[in-house]
């Protein structure tokens, strides 16, 4: 069987990987349309943008891998009645089995001054390389979008020294978190000295009459203010334009069912940001998960799966995981804190600086952020395979032993 797949990140290294491991000795080909052997990307906006890590430090291990490399090389077009991945250069390569790993990309801003110098977004390895070399010219940094990638780059160019403005239309960062928790967020970047500028948009980026580089920027308030350097963090575009006119259903990422097979082709997997996949925790909704440990585990099942008839594949049924890592505080989550109606603290450190609470829609428990509590979450994920009850999940903890404390008479 020749098995390709399609993204050289994450998904696509960790399903080549598992494929392997799984027994399959026939070709194995990776076509990735950065000219990089894979690469972890969490450490691009912290380690890596701070400069506590070096570009070398981000590679992921693929020596011992028997895999044909197709890098630098972007898919274009799939015909699934040839089995064929059309590719950049006209050439074609065929598929008994298809992992689609393609990802995403960062949104660009496309208003006025989208072109100038000292502008920048946060997706790819030369994409650190050079918003590290811009910061360290920089005064003030201008952060458009209080999400992820907007939040980590923001800590880590206050960590250097750099004045910065972060400004988005939500009422709070990380809005998928919700407007209790997002609250928390605020007050810790402010505390920070982050300039916070919410409910506000970015209308133009500015410069000098006889210069291309940004000097600043107008809100859509209508206020004007300086920055030398300019993040753009406006989230991230789906990689599927190579799939359109292929027949697959898109919605918008690839859609699949449990086994991360594409609903309209059991010849095709999909895995890591691109697939949209049911979640128990979501009523049984697709979702699409934009985080590490998902893409790992995706790649690794999908690996897997590709190697046995529909029929035998395994089911994903982890909740999502993710993290991001802010000043001193490590927040991760479980489930899909982005569907709960509000939030509620499960335990509380007698210090106040650690805490587990749970997001909540209706009666259920969907989800459950933690803060610097990392050993606390192995027993949510355990407990959360699919929606709970409150109540119930509140007896279940009541007999643990290595709760943070009790969160009575405290709020998120």
């Amino acid at each position: 069987m020749r098995l390709v797949i399609v993204g050289a990140s994450l998904s696509g290294l960790r399903a080549a990987q598992a494929a392997r491991r799984a027994g399959h000795e026939g070709e194995l080909i990776v076509i990735g349309a950065e000219p990089h052997l894979p690469y972890t990307r969490p450490p691009l906006s912290k380690e890596l943008l701070q400069g506590r890590q070096e570009i070398e430090d981000s590679a992921l291990p693929v020596d011992e891998l028997d895999v044909q490399w197709r890098l630098a090389t972007e898919a274009t077009g799939l015909d699934r009645a040839r089995r064929r991945i059309r590719l950049h250069d006209g050439d074609e390569e065929h598929y008994d089995r298809l992992i689609v790993a393609t990802g995403c990309r960062a949104r660009r801003f496309d208003g006025p001054g989208a072109q100038l110098d000292g502008v920048h977004t946060l997706r790819t390895l030369e994409d650190a390389i050079a918003l590290r070399a811009a910061l360290k010219d920089t005064r003030r940094l201008l952060v458009v979008g209080a999400g992820f990638i907007g939040c980590e780059v923001a800590a880590s160019a206050r960590s250097l020294g750099v004045e910065v403005t972060m400004i988005d239309i939500a009422s709070h960062p990380l809005l998928p978190f919700g407007p209790v928790l997002g609250e928390r967020w605020a007050a810790m970047h402010r505390d920070h000295g982050i300039e916070l500028r919410l409910g506000v948009g970015l209308a133009e980026l500015l410069s000098d009459d006889d210069d291309q580089r940004v000097t600043g920027a107008r809100l859509s308030d209508g206020t004007s203010l300086q920055a030398d350097t300019v993040l753009i963090a406006l989230g991230a575009m789906l990689n599927t334009e190579w799939l359109t006119g292929s027949g697959l259903e898109l919605d918008p990422g690839v859609a699949c069912d449990p086994t991360l097979t594409c609903t309209r082709d059991p010849e095709i997997l999909a895995a890591g940001d691109i697939a949209s996949v049911p979640a128990a925790l979501a009523g049984g909704a697709r979702v699409r998960v934009e985080h590490w440990t998902t893409a790992a585990e995706h790649g690794q099942l999908a690996g897997r799966n590709a190697l046995v008839a529909h029929d035998e594949r395994t089911a994903h049924t982890a909740p999502p995981y993710f993290w991001t890592d802010q000043y001193d505080a490590k927040i991760q989550a479980l489930g899909c804190p982005a569907l709960a109606e509000h939030s509620e603290l499960l335990e509380l450190a007698p210090d106040g600086g650690r805490f587990v609470a749970a997001c909540v829609q209706g009666r259920l428990v969907v989800g459950v952020v933690a803060v610097n509590a990392a050993r606390r979450l192995a027993w949510y994920r355990r407990a959360l395979q699919t929606p709970r009850p409150l109540a119930e999940l509140k007896e279940a903890l009541a007999q643990e032993d290595a709760t943070l404390g009790s969160p009575v008479g405290a709020t998120p």
